[in-house]
């Protein structure tokens, strides 16, 4: 893996982590009243997915479990939708894909 891919999973990770960070001890319901949770977390989801599509072809190649274009189609729908952000989405991504996504990025970064 070249050391940019390295680079750019660190920063998938560090984001996604902030992510959890962000809402630990929170529920769905937090959203509603809290503008600053929902652009900390879409921020933090928008650089995982930009830090993926600077991720080479090869790693992405080698490692076709990881889905790179929804990782990659949510930053682009969030950055170029950001008027019509459906809060429930965000969270289940977060509270579903992001931990196991985090998982699979770890093994990946631990195992090369």
């Amino acid at each position: 893996m070249s050391p940019d891919d390295r680079w750019r999973l660190q920063h998938m990770i560090e984001a996604a982590e902030s992510a959890q960070n962000f809402i630990a001890g929170r529920q769905r319901a937090d959203l509603n009243g809290d503008r600053m949770l929902v652009f900390a977390i879409v921020r933090a989801i928008e650089i995982v997915g930009e830090a993926a599509s600077k991720i080479s072809e090869e790693t992405r190649s080698a490692h076709g479990a990881i889905p790179w274009k929804a990782i990659i189609g949510m930053r682009n729908r969030l950055v170029h939708a950001y008027f019509d952000i459906d809060a429930s989405v965000v969270w289940a991504t977060v509270t579903e894909e992001l931990p196991a996504l985090l998982g699979q990025l770890q093994a990946l970064v631990a195992g090369d």
